[in-house]
This record gives structure tokens, sequence and C-alpha cells, in this order.
């Protein structure tokens, strides 16, 4: 996995897809810069980074980021264009799609886009796929390896022709790899986020709400509702006045926040700590990441001469307020390797690594 999630968004031209990226990354983006994609940080919020750096004082403070790719507009049936954008989120872990809901009838239809987002994936895939084989076939004489090639790449193609995504073929992890050399987009998992516009934030409401979950639901596609500029002039407020204006368009939580939560949980993600006077810092693993994993994820030298995790969970400091306190009570525990570690797990990872 890399140090930090990168997902890209993507969507029509006119869906406010800069907009919510400047929500998202804190950045300043203009609509005239769009002519190439954009990359940016975004800082993943987490109450347990701000209690435990608030506890134990460090140095540096380190929240989980993740990396937001932003691709021009797609315009509809502009095939060259589409392949040319998307291919700046080819090597995403998670695709993001941004779905206009304001305007009038013939512009806020975040179902419509949805399906047609889906469907312009497909299309791209496709002419991958098909571009790949022709080379195949006016090749020299296939080596094995080429010809095993071929035959997943025909099933992708036969699969794509009826409308399936690529991840919804039943292939072993060799041939999955193979896939992922090709950073097919419907390969990756995917996430929407509807734009709403100011006067639909109480309630929620918008065009085709109802079909869009039920749809959303089938596709297995998380949603995420937020009105990119009017939490975007939000954030710019004073923090005194921020509460009074989130508090009347009943937002609870940042965009930022619900856009990550949604997103770990769609990959499967989990965050475990380490802390000290030095540095509090937030790492993201998969689900069922054993110790010697995770304790990989900070040096290739600890996982290497791992020896033990010393470990304890967030929650249980919370409860009794010191390490010293866990102890006595029984809930600071010794792992091995093979500890499938939590989110929420708080460890020091003790290693040894010898001389060459």
């Amino acid at each position: 996995m890399a140090t930090n999630l990168t997902a890209g968004l993507v969507g029509f031209a006119g869906a406010g897809k800069t907009t919510v990226f400047n929500l998202l990354t804190g950045q300043a983006v203009q609509i005239a810069e769009r002519a190439k994609t954009n990359v940016g940080m975004a800082r993943v919020p987490d109450q347990r980074v701000d209690f435990l750096s608030a506890l134990f004082k460090p140095k540096r403070t380190v929240y989980a980021q993740i990396q937001f790719s932003d691709v021009p507009g797609l315009v509809p049936d502009n095939r060259a264009a589409a392949a040319q954008f998307l291919s700046g989120v080819r090597d995403v872990d998670l695709l993001i799609y941004v779905l206009n809901s304001f305007g009038d009838d013939d512009c806020g239809d975040p179902l419509r886009d949805l399906i047609a987002l889906s469907v312009e994936l497909l299309l791209v895939d496709m002419e991958v796929v098909e571009r790949r084989l022709e080379r195949i076939r006016s090749g020299k004489k296939p080596t094995p390896q080429i010809e095993e090639e071929r035959d997943i790449l025909q099933r992708c193609l036969e699969a794509l022709e009826q409308e399936k995504r690529l991840d919804s073929l039943d292939l072993d992890p060799a041939e999955r790899v193979l896939l992922r050399n090709f950073g097919f987009l419907t390969d990756k998992p995917v996430m929407a986020v509807v734009n709403l516009d100011e006067g639909q934030m109480p309630g929620r409401s918008y065009r085709n709400k109802r079909e869009l979950t039920a749809f959303a639901g089938r596709e297995g596609i998380p949603v995420v509702e937020l009105c990119g500029r009017l939490e975007m002039e939000i954030g710019q407020l004073p923090p005194e006045d921020r509460a009074a204006f989130l508090a009347d368009m009943e937002i609870d939580e940042s965009g930022i926040d619900r856009v990550a939560r949604e997103a770990y949980r769609r990959l499967g993600l989990i965050s475990f700590f380490t802390v000290g006077e030095d540095e509090v810092k937030a790492w993201t693993i998969t689900a069922g990441t054993p110790a010697v994993r995770a304790a990989g994820r900070i040096h290739s030298d600890i996982e290497r001469g791992f020896i033990r995790a010393e470990v304890y969970h967030y929650n249980d400091l919370t409860e009794l307020g010191t390490v010293a306190a866990l102890r006595d009570k029984g809930r600071f525990r010794l792992e091995g390797k093979e500890y499938l570690v939590q989110d929420g797990d708080i460890i020091n990872f003790r290693f040894n690594v010898g001389k060459k």
C-alpha cells in the first residue's frame, strides 16, 4: 500500500469538481486552470489524534492524509478526451464520482450522471482492451505469457460488452495482478459525492434522490452529500462564526470528514497510532494486517527485526487516562507477529536489526 490513500475525482463538466477539490484540499484552483490534472493533499481529521496530541504533547503531530487527483471535466460523447483526462487517475486507489444535483431539471440529475459516468468508464476500458488485443493479434508468434494475457483480456472484453465492471470478474490473484498493471478504471473501487446547492442542504432534498440511493446501493457505491461552494465559504470564516452557519445548514461535520470516513470504509482501511514525546502519528493500513506488516509501514527495518508489539487501545486510554493505569488494569499487552492490528490500536514496536 502506498504511504497515503489516493483518490481521483471524476465527473462531467459543470458538476463542481474543482470546488469539491478545493474544499477537500484547501487549495484555490480556478476553473481556468482545468486543462490539466491537479493534485492536492488533504489532512484526514481525527479526534483520536487530537486527543493523543493533547495528552503526549509531542514536538510533531502527523495526521493521515489523502491525495486527491482532479481531472478535467468529461464531455459526453467525446471519447478521445475522456481517455486522455482519465489517464490522470489510472493509478489511484479509489475513484470518486462528483455528481451535480443543482440547476434546473435539465442540469441537476445525479442519477443520470452516475449511470452515464459508469458507462463512460466501461467504454474507456473497452478501448484499452481492444487496442491491446489488436497489438497481440498483429504481433509475432505469442509467447505462453502473451497467450495467457490475451485470454484474460478476451474475458474482460466480453464482460465490458455486457456492461459489467471488471472488478466483478471471477479471477485468481495472478490474473488480478495482471489487470492492475493496466490500471483499468472499472477495476477500481468507487464512491460518489452529490454536490448540492445551498437551497438543497437543509433536508438534503434533490432530484431522483430515492432512485439514486437504490441504484448506488445495488452497485455497492457509498454516497456522500455536500455543498462544495457553501462548505468552502464557511471554512474561510473565523472559527467563532462557523458553528452558527454549520448549524443553519444542518452540517455536523466537515466534507473531508464525511468523504474520508466513506473512503476508508469502502477500501477496508483502519488507523493505528504511534505516540511519544517526539511524535504522535496516525498510520493507515488495511483491516486484517498482522503486526509485523504494520511495523513495515513505519520502516522496513522494524518489520525485518520485529520482536514484539506493545499494544493498548485508544478507547481504554480515554477511559483510564494514563498508560500506567492501563498496565495496572491489564490492558497493556504484548503481541507477536501474527496479531491482527485493530482500528484505534496504539502500538510501540520492539525490534532488533543486527549487523549485516
